[in-house]
């Protein structure tokens, strides 16, 4: 995994990868210049008209951010 998304994304775009775990839940209600900003780094993407996780963001979201581990510990 690439290790540059680990400290480069914002709280916003972690809560958002989040999200989009259960695609059936409240997709629409999501910022959409943070999903397109995931788009972008190719974590999301677009199937059917709403926003899907790829196989790299759910990687990245199963790892984790270290950051976020230290606000758990």
């Amino acid at each position: 995994m690439d290790a540059k998304f680990e400290n480069d994304l914002t709280s916003d775009q972690w809560a958002t990868l989040k999200a989009l775990r259960v695609p059936a839940q409240g997709w629409r209600g999501l910022n959409r210049s943070v999903v397109e900003s995931l788009i972008a780094l190719d974590l999301a993407a677009t199937s059917e008209d709403r926003p899907v996780l790829t196989r790299t963001g759910r990687s990245v979201l199963l790892r984790g951010s270290p950051r976020l581990w230290d606000v758990a510990a």
